[in-house]
């Protein structure tokens, strides 16, 4: 069973997790990290020899169409669509400066 952790720890923890916990929470989460690293020592004394690695838990196939060209949508149906039109154009929020800077 792995050392308990101190407070100092928990709030070093938290500072690099870069959340906010005020002295009064840091009991609390000291047990459930306590729990959480409890839970992973377990884990690291299962057997996996022989367990082929996965890169996800569930088996997945992608379904991937054929390319195939067609005609463009039409322009005014794409217009006709969009939350915003200038003329024959999609507007968009302004992303520059009036300087030309970012």
């Amino acid at each position: 069973m792995p050392e308990p952790l101190s407070l100092d720890e928990v709030r070093h923890i938290a500072r690099l997790a870069r959340l906010a916990i005020d002295d009064t929470h840091l009991e609390q989460y000291r047990t459930k990290l306590a729990s959480i690293l409890d839970h992973i020592a377990m884990l690291s004394e299962l057997d996996v020899s022989g367990v082929e690695p996965m890169s996800h838990p569930h088996e997945l196939t992608n379904r991937l169409g054929d390319d195939v060209v067609e005609d463009a949508m039409p322009l005014e149906d794409l217009l006709r669509n969009a939350p915003a039109v200038e003329g024959r154009y999609l507007a968009v929020p302004k992303v520059l400066g009036d300087d030309g800077g970012a």
